[in-house]
């Protein structure tokens, strides 16, 4: 069978027409899948990274925890502790007149401790008289305070020479932190 030209041409109508359809319909369906596929693509990638990062931040969160964990525990072992304030200042005192006797200081004497609290700490601070015939013995007093622990820190020093002898002052502060002291909030 032979196919006449009117058919050729609309066979070769049809073809255009389906070409044209192909054109508009299909062709804008390929590249949607496609245009959807590399959105998924990036989709995964963004994931991936995000994940690295998380990934890379705990670390670095998970040694900040560790540092700050130290931290807690250097700060533990320099400040007081007690059942109330009477006994950490008492403690405060004791230690403060201990590192005095083991340089050689004699200790003249002491005044009532003071206590300030603030943000749920304690400060308390101490001042004591001494004498020496040494002042070598001052720097080994002022020595073994900065290595002391609990912490003792120097608000205040005063050293004076008079003939053979040295005296002087000093007031030192302790820290405590008050939700430790039992009935803390009631003092």
């Amino acid at each position: 069978m032979e196919i006449s030209s009117r058919e050729r041409n609309i066979l070769l109508l049809a073809a255009v027409v389906a070409l044209m359809f192909m054109a508009t319909r299909v062709v804008p369906a390929v590249g949607n899948i496609y245009d959807g596929r590399e959105a998924d693509i990036e989709d995964v990638l963004l994931a991936i990274e995000r994940e690295e990062r998380l990934i890379e931040n705990s670390l670095a969160w998970r040694e900040r925890r560790i540092d700050a964990e130290v931290q807690q525990a250097q700060i533990e072992t320099q400040i007081f502790s007690g059942d109330t304030i009477p006994l950490i200042e008492a403690s405060i005192q004791r230690e403060l007149s201990q590192h005095a006797r083991d340089s050689g200081l004699s200790v003249n004497s002491t005044r009532l401790a003071e206590s300030v609290e603030a943000n749920d700490w304690l400060m308390i601070s101490q001042e004591m008289s001494f004498r020496t015939g040494d002042a070598s013995n001052t720097v080994t007093f002022l020595r073994q305070l900065k290595n002391s622990q609990p912490r003792l820190r120097v608000r205040d020093f005063s050293l004076n020479r008079s003939r053979n002898q040295y005296s002087g002052s000093i007031t030192v502060v302790g820290f405590a932190q008050n939700s430790t002291i039992r009935g803390g909030d009631e003092q």
